[in-house]
């Protein structure tokens, strides 16, 4: 793994992992400042990258009155603020070809492939000529080694700089399941691997078009992705995940998570 092509991860020391975390899309103008201050604080503490998480808005949606973003300039420009004031990098998912350039512009460093989209060819390569760093996270219906092809098509684009992002498998229906030999197989790329500690806990499907999850197994699925060599880690919080106006049903509530980052430094050390 090549460590230039990733300037946040530039001081990223053997005994620690980074850390990609911030709501699940930017609700307002003025909260997300608040759940950065806190991560950015938490991170220092424990010398771990931070990377601000927001998507500036939500395409994937089970339905049409479900809440999508506050107006994309608006939230991107709130990612920037963020980025700015903090002086810490950000992550945004992008959904379409003509959104690469819109995230690129607003200085968004890192632009993420939803998992639906993994596969998406165009998507992949406009988002590589960018030059911004690529996080393409792992199709529920693929394998961890299939996605080296994904990776390729970043490489092939021009661009070095992409990491991949585990999220569960589709367990039936309405569930998810964490194989962690796909961190393994996805390391084998040679490019950072991450796990998605939330997400891969959802419960999607829901009949009542709400999707579900199962937060209390957050602390579980992190200490098993650093045991077995995650080398980020992908977490949504929020201060009320109940209030939340997307995916509150699988955040980590946002005092929960210096305790969980504080167990996780111990296990990454002890390794």
């Amino acid at each position: 793994m090549e460590l230039s092509h990733f300037p946040f991860l530039k001081n990223l020391k053997e005994n620690r992992f980074f850390l990609l975390a911030g709501p699940c899309v930017i609700e307002d103008e003025e909260s997300p400042y608040k759940i950065a201050e806190q991560l950015v604080n938490i991170c220092k503490s424990y010398d771990i990258p931070y990377v601000f998480k927001g998507s500036y808005r939500k395409a994937n949606r089970s339905r049409l009155d479900s809440f999508m973003g506050i107006g994309d300039e608006k939230a991107l420009n709130v990612l920037k603020g963020i980025r700015e004031q903090f002086n810490i990098p950000v992550v945004t998912d992008i959904h379409a070809v003509e959104e690469a350039q819109m995230a690129a512009a607003f200085d968004v460093d890192i632009l993420q492939i939803p998992a639906f989209l993994c596969r998406q060819t165009d998507l992949l390569i406009t988002a590589a000529k960018t030059g911004k760093i690529v996080n393409i996270k792992k199709g529920q219906f693929l394998s961890g080694a299939s996605m080296r092809f994904a990776v390729e098509k970043i490489q092939q684009s021009g661009n070095n700089a992409v990491m991949l992002t585990e999220r569960g498998n589709f367990f039936g229906y309405q569930d998810l399941v964490v194989d962690y030999r796909n961190i393994y197989d996805m390391k084998q790329c040679e490019v950072p691997v991450v796990m998605d500690v939330t997400h891969s806990l959802q419960q999607p499907n829901q009949t009542s078009g709400v999707t579900g999850g199962k937060p209390e197994l957050i602390e579980l699925i992190s200490k098993a992705a650093i045991a077995v060599g995650a080398d980020g880690l992908f977490m949504e919080t929020h201060p009320n995940p109940a209030a939340a106006k997307s995916d509150g049903a699988n955040m980590l509530r946002l005092d929960l998570v210096e305790p969980l980052i504080e167990k996780l430094v111990k296990i990454k050390e002890a390794l």
